[in-house]
């Protein structure tokens, strides 16, 4: 898994998200946390859909019962980094109040199916996260 993201990475970023800027018709971002234990920068690529100058991304961890460690970072260090194609934005990452995750679910699920695979496959809700520009 770390090398594909590693890769997916790297493609991005070298075609400023022309290529591999979308899967499946859904586009991508690369969002970047501070490591909570490691104070390093971590770069994650994932899945997106807009909510006014609101972006909203999923804690899926393809159905895993761990969080991925990105969603962990946030729990620590709510600032991150959203870049989009070549465009990099600050913003602040938070989990989705329930009447939020009750509208944006419903988004990441018409269209990309995998995420009610993933939720069926887990225990855990996953969480849906709202990211909002920073002022």
């Amino acid at each position: 898994m770390k090398t594909m993201s590693a890769t997916h990475r790297a493609v991005y970023r070298a075609s400023g998200g022309r290529i591999a800027g979308s899967i499946q018709g859904v586009p991508v971002l690369l969002l970047t946390t501070k490591g909570r234990k490691s104070g390093k920068r971590r770069v994650t690529p994932l899945l997106f859909v807009r909510d006014g100058d609101r972006i909203v991304v999923v804690a899926s961890n393809g159905g895993s019962d761990r969080a991925p460690a990105w969603w962990l970072n946030i729990c620590s260090a709510p600032a991150v980094e959203v870049e989009i194609g070549r465009k990099k934005t600050a913003m602040t990452a938070h989990k989705a109040s329930d009447e939020e995750r009750a509208r944006l679910w419903p988004e990441f699920t018409s269209r990309y199916a995998g995420y009610a695979k993933y939720a069926a496959r887990t225990a855990r809700e996953i969480p849906v996260v709202v990211l909002t520009p920073a002022s």
